[in-house]
């Protein structure tokens, strides 16, 4: 399996654009090896991830499915990878889709949408998603990572504070 990402800092506040994209995180191609092991970590027992022949036969699909948790932990680990050191990711919606299966390498994408400064913190907004090797979306979203400002404090942590993340829009 191919795990590639990005080592590189992420810019100071003051240095990010809207349309900026985050360094792509790419996963796979998945095998069903993967997706046993994930459904053992967490737990989730529903054969469409792990027994092909059931998957098949009885539940009309595909191929095994890779599991909505994997996807979710792909996306927050795109934007809270590239937060780090300083920021945080304050909070994360996506949408499933589109079904991605076994064999499929994945690739977990951002793109800033919004920028603003509350309660002496920045604010970046994300829209996120997950193309598959044929560029196909399944998992479309947003995120809100708050980073501190170029001589501001340091974000809390734990980050309690209330955001408004532009749910109106």
């Amino acid at each position: 399996m191919t795990i590639s990402t990005s080592a590189s800092a992420r810019p100071a506040f003051e240095d990010l654009q809207v349309g900026q994209e985050l360094p792509p995180l790419a996963r796979g191609p998945l095998s069903s090896a993967h997706l046993m092991r994930w459904s053992a970590a967490t737990e989730n027992w529903h054969r469409i991830h792990y027994d092909a022949p059931y998957s098949a036969d009885q539940e009309q699909l595909p191929g095994l499915l890779i599991s909505g948790s994997w996807k979710q932990q792909l996306l927050t680990d795109l934007v809270s990878s590239w937060l780090r050191p300083d920021g945080w990711l304050a909070g994360i919606t996506f949408e499933f889709r589109r079904m991605n299966i076994a064999g499929e390498a994945l690739t977990a994408r951002g793109t800033i949408s919004d920028l603003r400064v509350q309660d002496d913190y920045g604010l970046v907004t994300c829209d996120i998603g997950i193309i598959n090797d044929d560029g196909q979306e399944s998992t479309p979203g947003r995120a809100l990572g708050i980073v501190p400002l170029a001589g501001g404090p340091a974000v809390p942590y734990p980050c309690t504070l209330d955001w408004d993340w532009g749910r109106n829009g």
